[in-house]
């Protein structure tokens, strides 16, 4: 019944008020947030490569420890999910866990790092393991409710995207920075050893981390939920009622069809991109430097860094105004469709003769991630409001886990796929000329994968239907069942 009220109301009339607005400062803040949400799995992807080549573990264990607290985080990420939603404190529902999740990951961060070659690999693998699982959950308290904090800071249809747009923004800076921590670790004008020079760049990355974190504890507003909404009691009585609620509250998430629709075209996009996300390097090493690691130099650092610039400062501000000019989904075909381009563009972009030119396509290529997530946690907020008139709930930080549990799904998915793209291309690890046949198969997979990846997530997003008259609708729709929210 209340599906077909939204879509036969006439409503629709709300206009932006400055209550609206989310103060500049509240956006910095939830922004310094999301920099170290990114930080700790940018760091993490350059020092995971500490573990095998100044440690001398073995590949295999070393890829046990990146896999087996990853399952454990997707586990748990629902379970905080609800957690966060059905907290009741002074201090809200999210903030608590922002602040004890930042402090307890940037502490772990540093001491998981405390490796010494001399120890055995067994000692080693077990210490790391440990810590490693402590830090996921860590990470799990901090980021599960962070993610539901940004979708309940304002109610309004574009300036949900205007936060996003900040704190993406702001989170580039990671991916900027995190590709210099190998050139630092391995400087011997700074450190004697890697390893030496992991567990000091750990402090500091740690320290960093927690104190970006609690940013958004401190000094961003929360949702006050009104006295209407459902909300459940936890305590180790209720543990089964909880329970039940927990499976229910998943049940209605993922029969979402809006939800779906954005989860889909996640998974496409970012699995396109994780899964050729390695060639480019290959490609900068094997074809572009014919396998000569010391003329490659920093080429493949940069290639990060520019990427992220692009993303920085140029995507997610212009595709900021495309959604609020066109809407949202058609913010995001159009920046899908201008990602497809760059990477047909990269065949002449990766040029032996010229290796300036790789950095041509990258500002093209770089509007498919800048304008997926920038919109897609936008528009989950969208859907939030649609869950809440539906189900009389607000469950952000459910929608948030699942959401998030879904990218890491992707991006288990790209690994194992790109390892095969790999073998079927022909590539030889234990050789540093590959063949020519090797590289040209390996160009064509690092621009077909992600073309086709991207054109079936513009097919699942083509019948999304919330756009900015249904979302004023639902949300004309709440106020008249609940009142106007308020934030503290």
């Amino acid at each position: 019944m209340t599906t077909i009220a939204v879509k036969e109301t006439k409503l629709g009339n709300v206009n932006e008020t400055q209550s609206d607005i989310v103060p500049f400062g509240q956006k910095l803040a939830f922004g310094s947030g999301h920099l170290a949400n990114q930080l700790f799995p940018a760091a993490l992807g350059v020092f995971m490569i500490i573990l095998v080549l100044a440690l001398k573990m073995d590949p295999f264990l070393a890829g046990l420890l990146a896999a087996i607290p990853r399952l454990l985080d997707a586990l748990t990420d629902p379970i905080m999910g609800y957690i966060s939603d059905n907290t009741r404190s002074k201090w809200g529902r999210r903030k608590p866990y922002i602040f004890a999740g930042s402090i307890l990951t940037g502490l772990t961060f540093m001491v998981m790092w405390q490796l010494y070659p001399e120890n055995s690999q067994t000692y080693n693998f077990f210490y790391f393991l440990i810590l490693s699982i402590v830090f996921y959950i860590g990470y799990t308290i901090f980021a599960t409710p962070l993610i539901g904090l940004g979708y309940e800071m304002s109610p309004d249809y574009n300036e949900r995207t205007r936060l996003m747009a900040v704190s993406q923004w702001m989170g580039q800076f990671a991916w900027m920075i995190a590709p210099w921590f190998w050139v630092i670790i391995y400087n011997q004008n700074l450190y004697e050893t890697a390893t030496i020079g992991a567990r000091n760049l750990a402090i500091w990355v740690g320290g960093l981390c927690m104190i970006l974190g609690i940013m958004p504890a401190f000094f961003c507003k929360e949702l006050v939920l009104p006295d209407s909404l459902k909300i459940n009691r936890l305590s180790f009585k209720d543990l089964a009622v909880n329970m039940k609620e927990f499976m229910t509250g998943i049940r209605q998430t993922i029969t979402s069809k809006p939800f779906l629709r954005l989860c889909g075209a996640t998974f496409f996009v970012f699995n396109g991109f994780q899964t050729i996300a390695q060639f480019s390097f290959f490609i900068i090493i094997f074809y572009l430097f014919n396998g000569d690691t010391v003329a490659a130099g920093y080429w493949p650092a940069w290639f990060g860094t520019v990427s992220a610039l692009a993303t920085a400062f140029l995507v997610i501000p212009v595709i900021t105004l495309i959604s609020q000019k066109t809407g949202k989904k058609n913010a995001f075909i159009i920046s899908t469709l201008i990602s497809i381009v760059g990477y047909v563009l990269k065949w002449w972009g990766f040029n032996p003769a010229n290796p300036y030119l790789m950095f041509l396509p990258l500002p093209l290529i770089s509007f498919g991630i800048g304008g997926l997530f920038t919109l897609m946690m936008s528009m989950t907020a969208d859907v939030c409001d649609l869950d809440e008139l539906e189900n009389g709930t607000r469950r952000e930080g459910t929608f948030g886990a699942v959401y998030w549990w879904m990218v890491k799904l992707g991006t288990a998915v790209a690994l194992l796929t790109s390892g095969a793209v790999l073998n079927l291309v022909g590539f030889d690890k234990d050789t540093t000329v590959q063949t020519t046949q090797t590289l040209t198969n390996l160009r064509i997979a690092d621009i077909v994968i992600p073309v086709i990846t991207g054109l079936l997530a513009i097919i699942v997003m083509w019948k999304y239907d919330i756009n900015r008259q249904k979302a004023l609708q639902i949300r004309d729709l709440l106020i008249a069942r609940r009142g106007k929210v308020k934030h503290k």
